[in-house]
């Protein structure tokens, strides 16, 4: 029997159960009628009815419950539980956001109701005393570290035409549902006065990132660096990359002839057409803030961001990691 599990009972559910033990029911009989458990109808009865002499009351009952409930929800949960402080903690330490950690301790606990707890609950907790010491840590270890979040707005950029290049309109359909693993999407990242930059590249499916080194914004030097970084991997996941109007992808030709990749290029001031690039470039952001000079920042360092984005579970993916997607889509 499929009982109503973690849903709080009804002021009808309790006007039934009121009903029945009236009618001298059996808690077992009344929790079949309203398809419950046992021992939910068991726990209901015992809370609110503690002397044999009294009588179940399903208004009053109702009352209290949802008083009950309020109550607790004012209570800070992190707070209360250490392990779930212990939990959050170290995932705000590896630089999970909060929603991250609410959606991930989901799968990490399934059944435990102490284990459990809202992105809000967490903002609420870090930002309920500021000035505090620990506070103040805890907010620097936030995606954006405000009291309010606001989405960033996008970063536009001037288009120029790359010739012989193949607009996203050509680029095939199906590749808009994201059902087949190997399509990626390109940018670059630009540092401190315009004079540094990083390669990004987002695969559209898996979220999974390739985080890459540049010399310089020239052609010759991105290029080059995203065909060492794309031959690295199997051949299979290498279909079509989605890129801007950047002219650092004026030698397109050589880059597809020396990986096998199609590229296709998004209309100029059209962010939306590379979102997950868009969207993963903002999350680099956390840990590279605009201003940062990529010159002082060397390869190690990008390969721990990129593990850190690989292996974080993300709310659009079920709360999988990109690894485990791109990995269980290449096998």
């Amino acid at each position: 029997m499929n009982t109503n599990k973690h849903k709080r009972l009804s002021l009808k559910e309790r006007v039934i159960i009121q009903t029945l033990l009236e009618e001298n029911k059996s808690k077992s009989f009344i929790a079949k009628k309203l398809n419950r458990s046992r021992s939910t109808i068991t726990r209901e009865v015992n809370k609110w009815v503690s002397d044999p002499s009294d009588k179940y009351d399903a208004s009053l009952t109702d009352w209290l419950a949802k008083d009950d409930y309020l109550n607790k929800r004012n209570l800070d949960k992190i707070e209360t539980y250490s392990l779930l402080r212990f939990y959050v903690y170290k995932r705000l330490l590896k630089n999970w956001s909060p929603e991250q950690i609410s959606g991930r301790i989901k799968i990490d606990f399934p059944n435990d109701s102490v284990m459990t707890i809202s992105h809000e609950a967490i903002y609420m907790h870090i930002y309920s005393h500021p000035q505090a010491r620990l506070n103040k840590k805890l907010i620097k270890l936030l995606p954006y570290q405000k009291s309010r979040r606001r989405k960033p707005k996008p970063r536009r950029k001037k288009g120029s035409k790359i010739k012989d290049q193949i607009n996203i309109s050509q680029r095939p359909k199906h590749i808009e549902n994201r059902k087949e693993i190997g399509h990626w999407e390109g940018d670059l990242v630009i540092g401190k006065a315009q004079k540094s930059a990083i390669g990004t590249i987002v695969e559209r499916k898996s979220r999974y990132t390739l985080i890459i080194p540049v010399k310089d914004r020239t052609s010759k030097s991105v290029t080059r660096a995203f065909a060492k970084e794309l031959n690295r991997l199997d051949k299979q996941l290498l279909k079509t990359m989605t890129y801007d109007n950047g002219t650092e992808m004026a030698d397109h030709k050589w880059l597809a002839e020396n990986t096998g990749i199609d590229i296709y290029f998004a209309n100029p001031y059209a962010s939306w057409e590379r979102g997950t690039n868009e969207n993963t470039n903002g999350l680099i952001r956390r840990f590279l803030p605009k201003k940062t000079d990529f010159k002082n920042i060397n390869n190690n360092q990008l390969k721990i961001i990129q593990y850190k984005l690989n292996n974080g579970p993300r709310k659009v993916l079920g709360y999988k990691t990109p690894l485990e997607v791109i990995a269980q889509n290449s096998v």
